[in-house]
C-alpha cells in the first residue's frame, strides 16, 4: 500500500511538471526584453565560455538568458519575497559558498577582482557581472552533477542541490519549481528559434559570387 502511495505521488508530480511545461510552451520573449537584456549580452558571453566542471562543456549563454528572463525580468536589483537578489535571483549563501569554490578555483575573470569573490558581500549581488558569473557557475555545477537533466538542474537551482528528492533523482514536487521550469524551457527555446532565424536571413542577403 505504502508504495502506491508513493507511485501515485511521482505520478502526481510528474503531471505537474508537464501541465506547467505545457502552459508555457508558447510564451515568447518580447523586443523590449530583448533590449533590456543588451547591456548584460557581453557579461552572458564571456562567463558562460568557461568550463567549470568538464572540458569541453559549457553552458549555453541563451540558457543563461532564459533563466535571467524568467527569474527577475531582467531586473539587476530584484529582490523576491524569499531573499534571493540580482538578475538570477540567487540566495546569499548559496552565492558566497559559490564565489568562495571560484576564488580557489584558480580562475580568474575580467571585470571582478579575486577577493571580491574571496570576500563576497550581499550587496554584491547586485553586481551584474557577478550575478551572472556565479549563474553561470551553478549553472555548469548542477548541470554536471545531474547529468544534464533540465528538471533537474533547474530544480537544484530553484529549490536546492541537496533536497532530498534531487538525491533520489527526482524533481522536487513544488509548484513554483515547475512553472520556472516551463518557464525557462519556452523562452530558451524562442531565443534558439530567434537565433535561428536572424542565421537565416543573414545567409540570405550575402552576395554570392559571379
Amino acid at each position: 500500500m505504502l508504495l502506491s502511495c508513493f507511485a501515485a505521488i511521482e505520478i502526481s508530480w510528474a503531471s505537474q511538471l508537464h501541465s506547467s511545461l505545457h502552459k508555457y510552451k508558447n510564451s515568447q520573449v518580447s523586443h523590449l526584453t530583448l533590449k533590456r537584456l543588451s547591456p548584460y549580452n557581453g557579461f552572458i558571453n564571456y562567463y558562460s565560455q568557461f568550463a567549470f566542471f568538464r572540458r569541453n562543456h559549457k553552458v549555453s549563454p541563451d540558457f543563461i538568458r532564459a533563466l535571467i528572463i524568467a527569474e527577475s525580468s531582467v531586473d539587476p536589483v530584484a529582490v523576491s519575497p524569499k531573499g534571493a537578489m540580482g538578475l538570477g535571483q540567487i540566495m546569499f549563501p548559496t552565492g558566497k559558498e559559490a564565489a568562495r569554490e571560484l576564488a580557489d578555483s584558480g580562475y580568474t575573470f575580467r571585470h571582478i577582482k579575486p577577493q571580491k569573490l574571496a570576500n563576497l558581500q550581499k550587496e554584491d549581488l547586485f553586481d551584474p557581472a557577478i550575478n551572472i558569473l556565479l549563474t553561470c557557475y551553478l549553472i555548469s555545477k548542477y548541470n554536471y552533477k545531474f547529468n544534464g537533466k533540465l528538471e533537474l538542474v533547474l530544480s537544484a537551482w530553484n529549490a536546492g542541490e541537496y533536497h532530498r528528492e534531487l538525491q533520489r533523482g527526482r524533481t522536487v514536487p513544488y509548484q513554483e519549481t515547475h512553472n520556472l521550469i516551463g518557464k525557462i524551457n519556452a523562452y530558451y527555446i524562442d531565443l534558439l528559434q530567434k537565433r535561428k532565424r536572424i542565421s537565416v536571413s543573414s545567409r540570405q542577403y550575402v552576395k554570392q559570387p559571379d
